[in-house]
C-alpha cells in the first residue's frame, strides 16, 4: 500500500530537483514582489490607517489589470512552453510577439478605465459604516496613489512578457535577480519618498507610489538589456521587433486559448474585488483588517502561485514533447508535493498571526480582526495549493475554456452570491463569514481533482500543422 502512494504522488530526488530548479526562482521572484508590496503596505500604514486604506483599495483594483496582464502572457505562455519542449524557436517568437502586443492593448485600456472612472471605483470600497473624514481621506489618498502607479503600467505589463518567456525557455534565475533590484529599489526611496528623509519632502502614500514606478522600470531595464544580450542561448529574441508578424493559424490558436484566460484572470480578480467590497459594507474597520491580513498571506501565499506555475511549465513542456504519461505523472506528484508544502508553511502563517497587525498604527479593532483572518487564511492554505495545482494542469493543455469555469466562474457563481446573502441578509460575525466564504472552495478542491484526474487536459497543441 505504502509503495503504490509512494510511486503515484511522491518523485525521486532527481524529480524533486528539476522542480527546485523551476520552482524556486519563480518562487523567490514572486516573494519580492509582494514583498515590495508589503514594504509599501506597512510604510504608509505607519503614517496612518485613511493613507493606508487609500493604497489598498487602490491596489485591490490595481490588481484586476495585473491579473489581465497575466492572463494574456499565460494564454501565449501555454503555446510557448510547448514551443520550447518541441524545439521551435519561432514558434517562441510569434508567441512573445502575442504577450507584447496584448500587454499594450490592455495597458491603454487599464490607464482609460482609471482616468474616467477612478473615483467611482474606489467610493464601492467605502460605503460601510465610519467616520466621513476618515473615508474623504482615504478616498483622496487612494485616488493620488493610483494616478501615479498608472505610470508603471505598461513597464510592468513588458516585464512580464520577458520574464514568462525567459522561465518558458528554461531561464528562471535573471527575472529573479531583476525582482531583487526592484526590491532594494523600492525599499530604500519608500524611506526616503514615504517620510521625506535626506531632505526630500515626506510625500506619504504618493511616495510610495513613485517609488514602485521607478522600480518597476529599473526592473523592465534589466530584464530587456539582459535578455537581447544573451540572444544565442534566447534565439527567440533575435529580430523579434523585425516586424510584429504572426502567422494567421498560430495568432488565432494562441487567441482562441488567451482571450478565455484574460477573460478567466480579469473576471477572477473582479470577483475577488467583488468579495472585499462585500466585507467592507460590514465597516471601515473590515477594509483596513482585509489590506492588513492580505498583505501578510500574499507572502505565504507566493508558494503554492510558484509550484502552480512549476506544474504549468514542466507539464506544458512534456505535453509539447508528446511524453504524455510523464506529464500526468508529474501533476499528480506536484499537486501532492503543493499541499504538503503548504501544510507546512500554513502553520508558519498561523504562528505569525498575532503578531504581524501590532506593526500598524491602527486601532486594536482592526488588528483584532485581522489577526482572525490571517488565521482563516493559514488553515485553507492547503486547500488553495491544490485549487492552484489543478488549475495550472488544466490550463498546461490548453483546457482555457474549462479553466474558466473552474475559476472565475465558480468565484462569481458560487462564492460571491454566497457572501452576499451572507453579507445582506444575516447578522453572522464578519470572521464567521469570512471563514465560510474560504471553505467554499472544498468543492472548488474536488471538482478540480476529477478534472484532472480524467486526464481531459493531455494534449499536444502545437503540433506540425500549427
Amino acid at each position: 500500500m505504502f509503495k503504490t502512494i509512494k510511486r503515484l504522488f511522491i518523485g525521486d530526488r532527481a524529480f524533486y530537483k528539476a522542480v527546485a530548479a523551476v520552482a524556486l526562482p519563480i518562487m523567490v521572484q514572486n516573494a519580492i514582489t509582494n514583498l515590495v508590496n508589503m514594504l509599501d503596505n506597512i510604510m504608509v500604514g505607519l503614517v496612518g490607517t485613511e493613507q493606508m486604506t487609500g493604497v489598498a483599495i487602490a491596489n485591490q483594483l490595481i490588481f484586476i489589470f495585473n491579473l489581465t496582464i497575466f492572463g494574456a502572457v499565460a494564454g501565449a505562455g501555454i503555446f510557448g512552453a510547448q514551443f520550447v519542449g518541441k524545439g521551435d524557436h519561432n514558434g517562441v517568437r510569434y508567441a512573445f510577439r502575442f504577450k507584447i502586443i496584448s500587454a499594450l492593448l490592455l495597458s491603454a485600456v487599464g490607464i482609460a478605465v482609471f482616468l474616467l472612472f477612478g473615483d467611482q471605483l474606489i467610493m464601492m470600497y467605502l460605503q460601510g459604516e465610519g467616520e466621513v473624514e476618515n473615508i474623504e481621506a482615504s478616498l483622496r489618498y487612494g485616488k493620488e496613489y493610483a494616478t501615479i502607479m498608472l505610470a508603471g503600467f505598461v513597464p510592468y505589463a513588458i516585464t512580464q512578457c520577458y520574464s514568462a518567456t525567459l522561465r518558458e525557455s528554461g531561464e528562471t534565475v535573471l527575472p529573479m535577480k531583476a525582482g531583487i533590484l526592484s526590491m532594494l529599489i523600492n525599499l530604500c526611496l519608500n524611506a526616503v519618498l514615504i517620510y521625506g528623509l535626506l531632505g526630500m519632502p515626506a510625500f506619504g502614500s504618493a511616495g510610495a507610489a513613485i517609488a514602485t514606478v521607478i522600480a518597476r522600470v529599473a526592473e523592465l531595464a534589466v530584464v530587456v538589456v539582459w535578455t537581447h544580450r544573451h540572444s544565442t542561448a534566447h534565439p527567440f529574441i533575435k529580430g523579434a521587433y523585425k516586424s510584429m508578424y504572426i502567422p494567421k493559424r498560430t495568432a488565432l490558436d494562441i487567441f482562441k486559448k488567451a482571450l478565455p484566460l484574460i477573460l478567466n484572470e480579469g473576471l477572477w480578480a473582479l470577483g475577488m474585488a467583488m468579495l472585499s467590497q462585500c466585507y467592507s459594507v460590514r465597516g471601515y474597520d473590515v477594509v483596513s483588517a482585509v489590506n492588513i491580513s492580505s498583505t501578510i498571506t500574499n507572502v505565504f501565499n507566493v508558494a503554492f502561485l510558484s509550484l502552480g506555475n512549476a506544474v504549468g511549465i514542466m507539464v506544458g513542456q512534456l505535453l509539447g514533447a508528446g511524453r504524455n504519461d510523464e506529464a500526468v505523472d508529474t501533476s499528480r506528484k506536484l499537486i501532492a508535493f503543493s499541499s504538503a508544502i503548504c501544510l507546512i508553511i500554513g502553520g508558519v502563517l498561523a504562528a505569525v498571526a498575532p503578531f504581524f497587525p501590532q506593526i500598524y498604527n491602527t486601532t486594536d479593532s482592526i488588528k483584532s480582526l485581522a489577526t482572525g483572518m490571517i488565521l482563516i487564511m493559514a488553515m485553507h492554505m492547503p486547500l488553495h495549493a491544490i485549487v492552484n495545482s489543478c488549475y495550472f494542469t488544466l490550463r498546461s493543455g490548453g483546457r482555457t475554456v474549462i479553466t474558466i469555469l473552474f475559476d472565475s466562474v465558480y468565484v462569481l457563481g458560487v462564492v460571491y452570491p454566497i457572501a452576499c446573502v451572507i453579507c445582506y441578509l444575516t447578522d453572522i460575525p464578519i470572521l464567521w463569514m469570512y471563514f465560510i466564504c474560504q471553505s467554499v472552495d472544498i468543492g472548488k478542491c474536488v471538482l478540480g481533482v476529477l478534472l484532472v484526474s480524467k486526464r481531459i487536459w493531455v494534449r499536444n497543441i502545437v503540433g506540425d500543422n500549427l
